[in-house]
This record gives structure tokens, sequence and C-alpha cells, in this order.
């Protein structure tokens, strides 16, 4: 049973916030709800600028970074870049070849071949990108690299100078040569730039840069806007999932209006064939469920350069060619996880119904979606879950918690036993001996076994604020657009409205799920739709609670206003 938590802020915060902010009972509250009690600060969480983001050469090592590559503009020095595969590099590399470009300055990059060359700054990859025709002066790899010691080694071997732009842990240290801007390693937690993913840090570099030479006379960096670039910083902010707090928001709130005026072609493409209407706004479930999947799609089964030279061309017929191509991967991608999927259910259902924890392992599934399998099936059934595929002699895969179970913990009580792991509570990677898949399994139900049952597992949804469905409007929209985008640290928010009469019987529909009409005192009609909830429909004519999230639903030109359903109980 789903229980309802719902701890209002103090009224008097409340009342103050909305007389200062000029906001609704229900904006107000969930400012107060998210720790406001300073109006003006407030007033700044709402209204971020783009001039109150902090220097750039705050972070250690970005100066230094920013110089050497100023001295590669100076001296026509040969560049070579190496971004990871996700959004976040994508994003990362695309921004920084752009800014050196209207410098005229050309790099080579390359983005590491998933199945051929492994994760980050590999041996392989480092070779690859190095062989790129003349020899390099400037070697950059972006979000990756801090942990390749090797690899870092062998780049400073070739007398070529190594920057590194990256967000992950340090486990060792590079050797002094290399030049490291990373806040997690060299940084202080207080500093803003502890939370952002690498295109952030990429784009305080890019700024950095133009600081720089603008302090020389370089009237190209007076001609570069660097708002502009803030369409592909809220891409990989928000596909990082990186909290979206400080100067993340402030990236993510200027550059999603950034994102919907974009003059990138390659942009601009990929959001008609993601079926966008860029007109409309673009939001961060855009970003999550349409542009991003299409980007990863290219690093999960092909090669992600093809995604960064998309969002670099300037050729309209190229960009809608290459964005059909990503669609075609994403397509590709869903069918191979489909299938992944199937088979996965069909392991649990012929032998692990009754465990707590699930493991499946198939040798020939791709190791590129079994992330994606594992949040589906453990949404599916509601427990842990980890998705194993095979490279070698090692299962590897990755794996899903659910509310209130803790992977880190689970998984440290036989970590010995493992041959690498790590994460977070709610996601972890992990790879183990193909041979030992049946003991992981019974080890891994155990553990999420005692987990469950030395702590409080009851499901708990938190109400942000009870609202009347008259209150339900444009209106009400048009301010919670103030607090947008949501993500980490910044939840979307869930609203409560009580003794709702459903008075026309819900249309079910693909046999899970159900759509439902509903009334306000002003007899308007507002639509709404619930998922998975086809086995629970409230009855009609009988007051019942309903908590839900509210979103615009766009499709072609049209824009209607949605309750989507996420529990209800008798009133």
């Amino acid at each position: 049973m789903t229980i309802w938590e719902y701890n209002p802020p103090p009224s008097k915060i409340v009342g103050t916030l909305r007389k200062q902010l000029q906001v609704g009972d229900a904006v107000a509250e969930l400012v107060a709800r998210l720790g406001f009690i300073d109006p003006e600060e407030a007033r700044r969480f709402l209204h971020p600028k783009l001039s109150e983001i902090a220097c750039p050469f705050e972070i250690p090592n970005l100066k230094e970074a920013a110089q050497r590559i100023c001295h590669a503009i100076d001296n026509g020095q040969r560049v070579v870049i190496c971004g990871d595969y996700d959004v976040d590099g994508v994003t990362s590399t695309t921004l920084l070849v752009d800014i050196l470009q209207k410098f005229d300055t050309f790099p080579s990059f390359i983005v590491p071949l998933r199945l051929k060359e492994g994760y980050g700054l590999s041996q392989l990859a480092a070779e690859r990108a190095m062989d790129c025709g003349e020899a390099a002066d400037l070697f950059i790899a972006l979000d990756c690299g801090t942990n390749s010691i090797e690899e870092a080694e062998y780049i400073l071997s070739k007398d070529c100078d190594l920057v590194i732009v990256d967000h992950h842990q340090s486990k060792r240290p590079l050797p002094e040569k290399a030049l490291l801007v990373n806040p997690h390693v060299r940084g202080d937690e207080r500093n803003e730039a502890w939370r952002l993913c690498t295109v952030g840090l990429v784009f305080k570099l890019a700024h950095g840069i133009l600081k720089l030479r603008r302090e020389q006379g370089d009237q190209r960096a007076f001609d570069i806007t660097l708002r502009e670039y803030l369409d592909l910083v809220s891409m990989g902010t928000l596909a990082d999932l990186v909290p979206l707090i400080h100067e993340n928001r402030t990236f993510t709130r200027v550059g999603l209006n950034t994102l919907s005026k974009t003059k990138r072609k390659g942009l601009q493409s990929l959001m008609d064939v993601s079926g966008m209407t860029a007109s409309h706004g673009v939001n961060a479930v855009d970003v999550a469920f349409k542009i991003g999947p299409r980007i990863n799609a290219s690093g999960r089964l092909a090669d992600a350069a093809l995604a960064v030279e998309l969002l670099l061309s300037e050729d309209s017929s190229y960009c809608m060619e290459t964005s059909l191509k990503l669609d075609s991967f994403n397509r590709e991608r869903r069918e191979i996880e489909k299938r992944i999927a199937e088979e996965a259910k069909q392991q649990v259902e012929n032998g692990q119904l009754e465990s707590r924890g699930l493991v499946v392992y198939g040798a020939d599934w791709h190791p590129g979606v079994v992330g994606i399998v594992a949040s589906r099936l453990s949404r599916a059934y509601g427990r842990p879950t980890i998705v194993l595929g095979q490279e070698g002699a090692l299962a590897k895969g990755s794996g899903r918690s659910v509310a209130g179970v803790d992977l880190v913990e689970v998984l440290g009580g036989f970590s010995e036993r493992l041959e690498s792991w790590g994460g977070h509570p709610m996601a972890v990677g992990i790879s183990i001996l193909a041979d030992r898949v049946a003991e992981f399994r019974v080890n891994f139900d155990k553990a999420v076994k005692a987990f469950m049952d030395t702590h409080q597992m009851d499901k708990a949804l938190e109400i942000s604020t009870f609202i009347d469905l008259d209150d339900v409007g444009p209106g009400l929209m048009s301010e919670i657009a103030l607090i947008e985008p949501f993500g980490q640290q910044n939840p979307e928010p869930i609203f409560a409205t009580k003794k709702v009469v459903f008075r026309q019987r819900p249309k079910v529909f693909k046999d899970t799920h159900f759509r439902f009409s509903l009334s306000d005192c002003k007899k308007r009609s507002i639509q709404g739709v619930a998922w998975n909830m086809a086995d629970r429909i409230p009855k009609l004519n009988t007051p019942v609670d309903i908590a839900y999230r509210l979103a615009w639903n766009s499709f072609g030109w049209q824009k209607i206003l949605q309750i989507d359903l996420i529990d209800w109980k008798a009133s």
C-alpha cells in the first residue's frame, strides 16, 4: 500500500513568499518546500541570470587549461579531442570543437567505439586519436580520462601535452604533467563547479578562453556569444542527471530556451525527426525521451562521432540524413531492448517470481542496452534487478533498484566476490566471472531479502501541495514553469486534490493504461491519463482523492493541459 505523506512548510513563510514574489498559493508553497525563506534568494531561483555565474578561473587548473589552448591557437598547433559517447561527452566535444573552429583552429576528434575500444579514454581510443595524421601537440580528453593513468603516460610520451576535463571520481593520481580540470579531484565541495557535469565545465572553459582572448584584443572572441552554446549545455546537463540547482539550474533554464530557438541545423533536424514542435518550447522531458536517446543510440550501436558531426554540420541535407540515421539506430536499439526484455522476463517467470532481488543473464545480450532493460524490469516487478550480458570470460551489466533499497549497501556485503562494481544506491555497474552468475543470483537475492527485512519498505508518495481542480489551468502552469526544469534536487511537484468524482467511464488503451476526463466547478473539462493503472480504475460517481502531475501534452501544433494520474484512494 502506498502511503501519502504531506508535510506543508510554515504558513507564515508561504504567505511572505506569495506576497513578495507575487505568485499563487500553490507555487509559493512549492518554493518554500525547496527550502527558500528569503524572498530575494527565491526570486533569484525563479529568475536565474547568466550574468550571475561565477568566474571560470575559480575552478582549479581551468585558467592554466585555457592558457594552454590559447597557446595552441596562437601557434597553429594540432589539437586532438577525445570525448565520451554519452550525451554529456557528445555535447562537450561539440562545444569545444565549435569554439576552437571560431578561432581558426580545426581539431580532429574521436569518440571511443564502445564495443571495440571500451569505456572512456582507453589505450585503443588514445592510439586511434593520436594516429589521426600528423603528430598532435595537444590532446584534450572530455568526460573521461581522470582514471586513465597508463593512457595519460602514453600520450605524454609522444611529446604531446594533455588536458583532461572531467567530473568523475579519482581512484589514482594522474602523471604530474597532465593538466586535470575536475572539481571532484582538485576542487572544493563548496565551489559551484562541484555539481557541474563535463559540458558545464567545458562551457566554463570556453568562457575562460574568451576572457583571455578578449584581454589580448582578439576580435574573434568579441564576435562569439556564449549564450548560444547553452543549447548544448542544457542537453548534457539534463541527460547526466546532475543536481539542477545553482549554476546547473541557470544553464538548463536559459539553455532550454536557447534550444527551442537553436540555430544548429543538426538539432533542428533531430527535433523534427523526434516529433518535437520547438515553437511550443523544449523541456527536460523532451531531452530525456526524445533528443537524448537518439544521440545515445549512436554510441550504443555505432559511433557517437556521428552525433558530434551532426551537431556541428551546417549542411541541411546531411543533417536530415544523419538525424534519420540516428532515429533508425534508436529504433534498432528499442527492438534489441524489447527482445532482451522479453527473454529476461521469461527468465524471471520461469524461476525467480519468489525472489526479492532479480538477476537475469544472456550471453548474447547487447551490453549497450542492459541498463535500460534493468530499469524496465525493476519497474515491472517492483524489485531490484541486475541484467548481465557477456564480454569474454566476464558477465557484465547494470543494476537498477526500487525506492528504499540501497544497491551499494546490498552489494557491499559480498563485494569481494565481484570482479568490479560501482555506482550509487539506485544504479550500479557490475562485472563477475560468467561461470559464477548462478552463485551471484543466489547471493544477490539473499542480500536484498536481508536488506528489506531490516528496513522500512512501505512506499511513500510525497505530496507537494493540495489544490482544487478549479486551480488547474494555464495560469498555474505559467507559474510552475518558473520552477522548471525539474530534476535532481528539484523534483517535479506532485499535486493532490480531494473529493474528485469520475462521472465518465475511463477508456482503457493497450490493456494497461486508461484515459479519463474530469470536470471542475466551472464545468471545464480536464483531460487525464493513468499509466499502468488499468487494473485499478476508480468507481464512477464515488468521491476519491487523486495524486497527479501536470503537463502540457503537445502534438502537431496543438498543446493540451493534461493530468498524469499517479495514485488515488477513497476520500
